[in-house]
């Protein structure tokens, strides 16, 4: 076995090793609403009879809160572990872990094919270790395990389309890349580096392929059916929901400068970027990256049009596998220029810890647990509501005190509260209060984020007082049982 072999290695053994730190850690950090939803879906998979066409949250009160999701193929399979291991959160994380590990060697060997062995055993290091890939591997989200089904799907074309006898590649290929897209539909993207290893391989002769064309409708018309049934769910049952709904949206120049600074300082690392940024420069008259700068540029072009969606920083973990790519060729070609050994293995030693302590230190700050109040909340209202109790929830939209709860309910605002959490003003609030009253609340809690609502919104902490009860109260959160209306 190479060197460089046996190093990917033990950098994929050491990537897998630092995932499953905390891989039982409840959905308590700064990804805890996206995170909560999934789980839900799992949950009420277990519970409510496996109708894999029907996911559900907990957030839609009194209605089933069936919603259009992506291809819920990972919640499901976790409902399924839940019958055989019991209902923990490890099971959810682990699917992410699972395929990371299994892209690491798709990933390295194509780099090795575009870039040369040095430069892929850098990427694979960078790919392993930046920070927003290391939080992205072990949580409950479709968005690692659709990227890792995505470079498998182009390691596996980038080996057809150099032997097209390789039916066993094509294959696998379809299906990876058709599953990804399935599992979260902005895994499309991957189709323009797909689209530059056909048009170097085939040249224009591409829109003349059979092949390709049976690639394309295996790719795609599996998605193509199945968002158009999520979609057709999102308009008939309530909360009316779409996952990633109204994401297309231009932003102001402050939120892409915003985007930028997290992408430069804790996604990557200030390292890693500006290692890219050499690499993309260096090879920018190589034939064969050519596939990877079109990656780039599609990223940086979905960037500005879907930059309501990018406020969530999972959107852009592509930029991981295209930035440790040309960072390891930028540092494959300055280790060329290095003739002293002493000088390389020191200079080495230098860029591995120049990037492995900034990427540790912003990885350490995503696991921080900022939903750990709504969890306490959570399960103690799991222990003091009724089974068949509705809440209401003051919790910016935040999922995570419905699903420790075990309980359903509303978010407050009960509409649009998933996006504009906090009220315009008193009316709004208690008008938004009695309607849910109404339709059966029984219980109302806020978050430490949302209890200063109580004090600002006058009006409103008055109407709290006068119509419920508090039940139980900590620095946490606040918890309150609502009069019963027969007696007012």
């Amino acid at each position: 076995m190479r060197p460089t072999s046996q190093l990917a290695i033990a950098l994929s053994i050491l990537a897998i090793a630092a995932r499953l730190i905390l891989i039982d850690q409840p959905f308590i950090d700064h990804w805890s609403w996206r995170q909560s939803d999934v789980a839900a879906i799992a949950r009420n998979y277990s519970a409510n009879g496996f109708n894999f066409a029907r996911p559900q949250i907990d957030w839609a009160g009194d209605q089933p809160g069936y919603v259009g999701t992506e291809f819920p193929i990972l919640p499901f399979l976790a409902a399924l572990s839940y019958k055989v291991f019991g209902l923990h959160e490890w099971i959810g994380r682990i699917q992410a872990v699972i395929l990371f590990a299994l892209s690491l060697p798709c990933f390295f060997l194509l780099v090795r094919k575009t870039f040369g062995e040095l430069a892929a055993v850098w990427a694979l290091f960078f790919y392993c270790f930046a920070p927003l890939g290391i939080m992205a591997s072990r949580c409950f989200m479709p968005d690692m395990p659709s990227l890792a089904l995505s470079i498998a799907g182009l390691y596996f074309f980038q080996r057809w389309t150099s032997d097209e006898r390789a039916t066993t590649a094509f294959i696998l290929s379809a299906l990876c890349i058709s599953l990804s897209i399935l599992i979260k539909a902005t895994s499309v993207l991957i189709a323009v580096p797909l689209a530059g290893l056909a048009f170097q391989r085939f040249r224009f002769s591409a829109f003349q392929s059979f092949k390709l064309w049976i690639f394309a409708a295996v790719a795609l018309l599996p998605s193509a059916l199945w968002y158009w049934h999520a979609y057709q769910i999102s308009q008939q049952f309530y909360p009316y929901h779409f996952f990633g709904a109204g994401g297309v949206k231009i932003m102001s120049l402050a939120s892409y400068s915003e985007i930028a600074r997290q992408i430069f300082v804790s996604e990557l690392t200030p390292l890693l970027f500006l290692l890219g940024a050499v690499g993309v420069w260096q090879r920018r008259s190589t034939s064969s990256a050519r596939p990877w700068h079109l990656w780039l540029a599609a990223m940086i072009l979905f960037i500005i049009i879907v930059g309501h969606g990018n406020r969530h920083s999972w959107y852009r973990l592509p930029l991981i596998q295209i930035f440790a790519a040309f960072g390891g060729a930028a540092c494959a070609l300055f280790a060329a220029k290095i003739s002293n050994r002493a000088i390389k293995v020191g200079a080495t030693v230098l860029l591995v810890a120049a990037f492995a302590l900034p990427a540790f230190l912003c990885a350490r700050k995503l696991y921080e647990p900022t939903a750990a109040p709504m969890r306490d909340a959570g399960l103690v209202l799991k222990r003091i509501a009724p089974r068949n109790a509705l809440l209401v929830a003051a919790d910016n939209g935040d999922p995570t005190i419905f699903y420790y709860a075990d309980r359903r309910g509303w978010h407050f605002l009960e509409k649009d509260g998933i996006y504009d959490g906090e009220p315009c003003d008193s009316a709004q609030a208690i008008v938004d209060l009695e309607q849910l009253r109404k339709r059966g609340a029984s219980f109302l809690v806020f978050s430490s984020d949302t209890a200063w609502w109580l004090e600002y919104y006058r009006e409103l902490g008055q109407y709290v007082a006068s119509n419920s009860r508090l039940v139980e109260a900590t620095r946490e959160f606040r918890i309150y049982q609502f009069n019963s209306r027969s007696s007012e």
